[in-house]
């Protein structure tokens, strides 16, 4: 082809191939640093300096659920805030992690600090699991899920079978066998950056099995392993005080500690 062309419309055409392939070889460059950065972003977080904590609400995304649980955070001298979801928080839980990210970056320019805690209560696990996936794993200092699906629901199951009109998109999202839960727990489901909280308790009516809220790489702290005696249901997850102090606890600096019955009268079970 080229030896057909004139002279000038060949030098021409190779010059044009030239930048072509030059910009290839930058695009290039530039993604390679840019996964580069990122790896590197994603490295352990100082566990040291505990910032800011965020709370986040679960299917429904009411901000009240979480709000006696904000108040004791703050009565215990840390920042704490409650991170309004899109919506009515039954839709797209990516989107969800969005607003988490939106309100992580506020928290650290509002603070200063170089990291934020997060808490999770129910589906708000699994929006911090997303986040942190995305990106959020630079900043984030510690992960604690409180009664969270992370291995889906037989509720949402249910609802996706019997009632798909009635069931959103976070609803589906939470099914057992959902792409989303899937892609999420596939390979480590605790990845580098964070350190890990689950906890759970045995009585869930509205995670189940209750099991599901189980974390691989996680410190994993059932209630009722700490006090055997400790009535609470999924909804009391945010609210009771014996939870709360196990909460406060996880998020002390250092890394997160082991709790067992031993703790229970001094965390007031």
């Amino acid at each position: 082809m080229l030896a057909g062309l004139a002279p000038a419309r060949r030098r021409l055409l190779l010059v044009l191939l030239a930048l072509v392939a030059g910009a290839a070889v930058l695009a290039a460059v530039l993604v390679l640093r840019g996964r580069t950065g990122d790896a590197a972003a994603a490295g352990p977080v100082s566990q040291d300096e505990p910032g800011p904590v965020l709370l986040v609400p679960g299917y429904g995304g009411s901000t009240g659920s979480l709000a006696s649980l904000a108040d004791r955070l703050t009565a215990e001298g840390r920042d704490a805030s409650v991170v309004a979801l899109p919506g009515d928080g039954t839709g797209d839980l990516v989107a969800a992690a969005g607003a988490l990210d939106a309100a992580a970056d506020a928290a650290l320019e509002r603070t200063g600090a170089g990291s934020v805690d997060v808490v999770g209560y129910s589906a708000g696990g699994v929006v911090a699991r997303l986040w942190v996936a995305d990106g959020g794993a630079g900043v984030a200092r510690r992960v604690v899920t409180l009664g969270s699906p992370h291995h889906g629901t037989t509720l949402a199951d249910l609802a996706v079978s019997v009632a798909p009109a009635q069931c959103p998109e976070a609803c589906r999202q939470l099914a057992t066998g959902s792409d989303l839960l899937a892609g999420l727990n596939d390979g480590d489901e605790t990845p580098e950056g964070p350190t890990w909280v689950s906890i759970w308790t045995a009585q869930d009516e509205t995670v189940t099995p209750p099991e599901s809220a189980r974390l691989e790489g996680s410190l994993e702290l059932e209630v009722q392993s700490v006090c055997g005696g400790a009535e609470v249901g999924h909804g009391g997850l945010p609210r009771d005080p014996l939870v709360q102090a196990m909460v406060l606890a996880e998020l002390a600096p250092g890394d997160p500690v082991p709790l067992g019955p031993a703790d229970c009268a001094r965390l007031g079970g």
